[in-house]
């Protein structure tokens, strides 16, 4: 039975828009207030994907940045906040070469904060745009102060290490975030393929998946307060034995081999569309994986932890990527059935 085709923006943000039709824009009346902006008069599908993806790309960035300020000793390089000395917002000579890496990390996140507003500027002109999108979006662009407070109270703490993981969480969960509307704003979007015998145990397979490496990323952050980058030679631990920690965080690992695998080999066995991205997620867990077994015997030097966060990040971005791959091909379906039959 043909489905019948539906104007709704919100079913149109849900399934991807289609290049062609999402370039051709009505007319806006406000827009000679964003003339002069290139692209923001009358915002493309592709120009708001790719300002998406931007913003994407720069939260991942400002974990590894922020990873190169605790592991260079330089989180108290500007020992106060919002100033970085209780009289200068900049910092002076005395505090060297710390003060100057802490206080760039500091000046990046503005750049993160114009790059999250003119993403906001840009989904919420671009006439498409379903509702949720433009709610996604405020709430991304409404986190990146209150990621910045949170790296403010990281400071006057000097350096709690539960405070540095809570930071270090909250640009996980924003980078989790934009991944989803990476994913809604695709222009070329194909269908979504329709609902499979396998597609329900794929779905919970990939919320299982989620999950575990969200627990996986969270205790790295405990074996990190309880290692030796504090971040500042005067911050505290969090009292946990390292090895202890690590060996934990390790057992959550190994867990998450085992379900990249079961998902890589179950996708594969029923021919998902869903089995690139499996085979991404189980490629970047081997990678992850020997980062930290070299990291870990060679005394964590300073590139390979920031490679193994970086990492992190990207492993994230898949398995939320997987989430709504199976999600959408489950919700589109039963759209489609509900609108068919008039239900």
């Amino acid at each position: 039975m043909t489905v019948p085709k539906t104007s709704d923006p919100e079913a149109t943000g849900a399934a991807g828009t289609s290049a062609g039709a999402a370039d051709e824009q009505p007319p806006r009346t406000d827009a000679h207030r964003f003339a002069r902006l290139p692209g923001f008069g009358r915002p493309t599908a592709r120009f708001v994907y790719w300002w998406a993806i931007a913003l994407l790309i720069a939260n991942v960035g400002i974990v590894a940045t922020g990873g190169a300020v605790r592991l260079t000793g330089s989180g108290l390089g500007c020992p106060t906040w919002p100033r970085c000395t209780d009289d200068s917002f900049v910092p002076h000579e005395a505090l060297g070469v710390h003060g100057v890496i802490e206080f760039g990390n500091r000046m990046l996140t503005w750049v993160l904060t114009i790059v999250a507003i003119a993403t906001w500027v840009a989904v919420l002109r671009y006439a498409r745009s379903a509702r949720r999108d433009k709610w996604l979006v405020t709430l991304l662009a409404l986190g990146i102060p209150f990621q910045g407070v949170i790296g403010g109270i990281t400071v006057l703490t000097k350096l709690n290490p539960w405070v540095v993981s809570l930071h270090f969480v909250l640009s996980m969960v924003l980078v989790s975030g934009a991944t989803v509307l990476v994913y809604r704003l695709r222009p070329d979007a194909p269908p979504p393929p329709p609902v499979g015998p396998g597609t329900r145990l794929g779905r919970s397979l990939s919320v299982l998946q989620y999950l575990v490496t969200w627990a996986t990323v969270y205790l790295g952050t405990v074996v990190t307060g309880s290692g030796p980058h504090a971040g500042d030679t005067e911050a505290r631990r969090n009292g946990l034995a390292p090895d202890h920690a690590t060996q934990l965080h390790a057992d959550a690992v190994f867990v998450l081999i085992g379900l990249a695998i079961a998902v890589a080999v179950f996708t594969r066995a029923l021919r998902l569309p869903e089995q690139r991205s499996a085979y991404t997620f189980l490629g970047l867990i081997a990678v992850q994986g020997i980062l930290g077994v070299v990291q870990y015997n060679t005394g964590l030097p300073i590139a390979l932890v920031i490679a193994h966060m970086t990492v992190s990040a990207m492993l994230l971005i898949v398995a939320t990527w997987m989430i709504l791959q199976f999600g959408t091909r489950t919700v589109t379906d039963e759209n489609a059935t509900s609108t068919t039959t008039g239900v």
